[in-house]
């Protein structure tokens, strides 16, 4: 349940249904994802990332943090408000995601307060219950393909892995994994 206003519930399920007759019904799987209604709420969060990206490192730390996220515009939009306590300096994030009922697609925008510009967004759709998301970026002033992917291979416990492709999607490294729990 979210804190969210009766009226935003309200239209959180109307944009549901609408969702539901435009994309019909995700195929079965064990734990299905759907939009990112299953996010709604207060979360503390368990962060893994690669010390150094797409340099062969395979040492990651961990961290703690928390997200509250919830819907807007009806359901057709959402937001996530983190707080990560990585060790090289705790730091607030932003994501806002947008969906576009024309072609079924989500795009999510990435900032946190480290840097003044907002990431390019990724943009994708969840398909028999897992979402996956893909956009351009840059690392060190080179490109590289971004994939986000959200799941939930435990039973209330979504799941959120980025991963970038220096070589346009022939090989991914996985960089960064959070643990959502109540």
């Amino acid at each position: 349940m979210t804190d969210a206003h009766p009226l935003d519930r309200r239209a959180l399920i109307a944009g549901s249904a609408f969702l539901t007759a435009t994309l019909g019904t995700p195929a079965a799987s064990a734990i299905p994802l759907r939009d990112f209604s299953f996010q709604d709420g207060h979360w503390t969060v368990h962060h893994r990332k690669l010390r150094q990206r797409l340099a062969g490192s395979a040492d990651w730390y961990s961290f703690t943090g928390t997200t509250t996220a919830g819907p807007l515009m009806g359901g057709l939009a959402g937001y996530e408000d983190n707080v990560l306590n990585d060790p090289t300096g705790p730091y607030r994030a932003e994501g806002l995601r947008r969906f576009d009922p024309g072609t079924g697609l989500w795009s999510i925008w990435w900032w946190d307060e480290r840097f003044p510009e907002i990431d390019p967004p990724v943009t994708g759709r969840f398909e028999k219950g897992v979402g996956t998301f893909f956009g351009d970026s840059m690392l060190d002033g080179k490109p590289v393909r971004v994939r986000y992917i959200w799941d939930m291979p435990v039973a209330g416990v979504p799941r959120w892995q980025q991963a970038f492709s220096p070589d346009r999607e022939a090989s991914w490294e996985t960089n960064w994994i959070m643990e959502f729990r109540r």
